[in-house]
């Protein structure tokens, strides 16, 4: 059973441990989540202007909405004051600033009665992170941007933390996923026929497990957790930051999530940031750690270790 820890007072070296169990965290929210989150809604009531962001799908024809979408994301992604938040975040929640990796925060949509739910507004199948090359050691951490409920929030799956699930990941490439793929997301309106890593075996969902948190609060939990997107009905476009965080010791040491079911050709490592600075991992570092061989995911070669002695 996975324990739900809640304003833990965990080191962060025990929080990570118990995450890699697949156990997860939820944080209340604080002064600088708050933050986050305000100049996150600010960025977004912006771009929408004078419609409701919630509620403007029902005023909107999709392309419209997507045509917002399509300024509004890379523009928060990028943006110098979201990488200060995440580190502000990352401070604030005791981390090594030195040794603490993060990637770019997402701002994700998730719309309602079917409105859109491909391309840039993506409603994400049951997958684990790692089926997309994420390490076996990436942590998530996820926030609500405005109110959630029941039927807009996220979903997690624990009776498959430890249950191998036949799935697509072994055809997956990420670098042609990012040169191809990702950058043509605001063209799949309609439909989206991007290949991507699924389940290829009919998964139970009938013990998800849906935290309903507050905006600015935060729930973390590995990157190996199976997860999806809720099924919208609440009648409101959920607005949602997420972004992901490495440790450079667990890196170097191979620690992480037990690898049941992930077999990609490559890493993401080279989205990650350090903390401190924003400076990428060293290139060495990230050819050292690609996999060999696919089922070696995770696991990184002991040569990696007199690299940063």
């Amino acid at each position: 059973m996975n324990l739900i820890h809640i304003d833990s007072k965990f080191s962060e070296e025990k929080k990570r441990e118990e995450l890699y169990r697949g156990n997860l965290f939820v944080t209340s929210p604080n002064a600088t989540t708050e933050a986050f989150v305000a100049f996150a809604s600010n960025f977004i009531e912006r771009a929408f202007g004078s419609a409701d962001p919630e509620t403007a799908q029902h005023e909107m024809q999709v392309e419209e909405f997507v045509e917002i979408l399509k300024l509004l994301k890379p523009e928060f992604i990028h943006h110098q004051l979201s990488k200060k938040f995440i580190q502000a975040i990352l401070q604030q929640s005791g981390c090594d600033m030195d040794k603490t990796y993060f990637d770019v925060p997402r701002l994700r949509t998730s719309t309602s009665d079917n409105y859109l739910t491909s391309g840039i507004a993506y409603a994400f199948h049951p997958h684990r992170d790692t089926w997309y090359s994420a390490p076996m050691n990436q942590i998530n951490w996820w926030m609500p941007v405005y109110d959630i409920e029941i039927g807009n929030c996220l979903a997690l799956h624990p009776a498959y933390w430890d249950k191998s699930i036949k799935n697509s990941s072994h055809q997956f490439n990420y670098s042609e996923w990012i040169n191809g793929s990702r950058k043509n997301s605001a063209n799949h309106i309609k439909e989206d026929k991007r290949e991507q890593p699924k389940p290829l075996e009919k998964i139970d969902l009938s013990s998800q497990l849906r935290l309903v948190v507050n905006p600015g609060s935060a729930i973390m939990f590995s990157g190996a957790h199976l997860h999806s997107s809720v099924p919208n009905y609440s009648g409101k476009t959920r607005f949602s930051i997420d972004f992901r965080t490495i440790h450079l010791d667990d890196l170097m040491e191979g620690k992480g999530a037990k690898n049941i079911d992930t077999a990609c050709q490559d890493l993401t490592l080279a989205d990650f940031l350090r903390a401190s600075d924003f400076e990428h991992l060293p290139e060495e570092l990230i050819d050292m750690c690609k996999p060999s061989r696919p089922q070696e995911l995770g696991r990184y070669s002991p040569r990696v270790m007199p690299f940063l002695c």
